[in-house]
């Protein structure tokens, strides 16, 4: 056959090559018709993987099933059903080969791919797991290593936090697997704490009552569900701290619109009441003498050495003077 084709460039071939491709052109015409068939399974296939794909997720969400588990009993469907229907094609193709011999190939292959694709492999089985336990889900503000965000995303094998400053970052499955990971919205309300100081000279209890009253009277506190907790917490260098305790909703920007609320909450129902909120106070002390330079008659600067626990009080250096 080839020899028809090719004519005088066939003769021009040495005899074993001839030979060779002679067989190898018979052989492709006597496997024809079992690679056609081959190539028909593999549409098949092609075919019940589609129809599996539309009808599985709509019988696990009529069966109210997680969207990560549907998404994950998903994929395991679609890979089992590729591998056997390519496994049963080839033995279609090569009727030589046998599926426990091409299972065996299959078994060796895949070690040497596990070794080469290491890190690939642990973040696939890593994301199957998240996806199966559902430690946190889409939506959920979480924290880990450093990122500290919403979860937009949970693939098979990333995760994809925006965090609070617009930023996206895709991080491998396995640093959520290995690592403890915060979800700042595993419940709807989260607590707050601020620190609010009153001055020593100040009641403690009438401050504490003043106190809880204003932080009652924001609405983004939420008392109904946890009480607020008012406790005096120390003496700190120029006041009396309060640890100001509440309960509000649990995500970033919550928490921060109710401190907010809060501290303006205090500072007004604290100034009502006459209630001082001190600045620092500092005492200075000098280990020498300290001078003090006044301005003569005459325009110059004259200067005289006081002890400050000798100097007699400014009524008296007026009448001596």
């Amino acid at each position: 056959m080839i020899k028809d084709l090719f004519g005088p460039l066939w003769q021009s071939f040495p005899a074993p090559l001839r030979d060779q491709l002679q067989g190898y052109a018979t052989s492709f015409w006597e496997v024809l018709p079992q690679l056609v068939l081959s190539l028909l399974f593999i549409l098949f296939v092609w075919l019940v993987v589609r129809a599996v794909r539309w009808a599985l997720p709509k019988f696990l969400r009529r069966a109210r099933m997680r969207r990560a588990l549907v998404d994950v009993l998903l994929m395991l469907a679609t890979v089992s059903l590729w591998l056997f229907g390519l496994l049963i094609a080839v033995t279609i193709a090569f009727p030589t080969i046998t599926p426990g011999r091409a299972l065996t190939a299959l078994g060796v292959g895949g070690v040497a791919i596990g070794f080469a694709f290491k890190d690939v492999f642990e973040n696939f089985l890593a994301g199957v797991l998240l996806l199966i336990r559902e430690p946190f889900s889409i939506e959920d503000y979480i924290e880990c290593e450093e990122i500290d965000g919403q979860v937009e995303e949970i693939t098979i094998r990333d995760t994809h936090v925006r965090q609070t400053d617009g930023q996206l970052v895709v991080a491998p499955n396995a640093m959520f697997f290995k690592n403890p990971v915060t979800i700042r919205t595993a419940k709807d309300v989260r607590r707050t704490t601020i620190i609010a100081g009153i001055a020593y000279g100040e009641d403690v209890d009438e401050a504490r009552e003043v106190i809880t009253r204003a932080v009652k009277s924001v609405d983004a506190v939420r008392d109904d569900v946890r009480d607020v907790q008012i406790f005096a917490k120390e003496f700190g260098d120029s006041s009396i701290n309060f640890e100001v305790t509440w309960w509000t909703g649990s995500k970033p920007v919550d928490i921060r619109s109710s401190r907010d609320k809060v501290v303006a909450a205090i500072k007004r129902a604290l100034d009502e009441a006459g209630i001082e909120i001190p600045f620092p106070y500092r005492n200075l002390t000098f280990p020498e003498t300290l001078r003090i330079a006044r301005a003569g008659g005459d325009g110059t600067a004259q200067e005289e050495a006081e002890e400050a626990t000798e100097a007699p009080p400014a009524e008296a250096r007026r009448a001596s003077g």
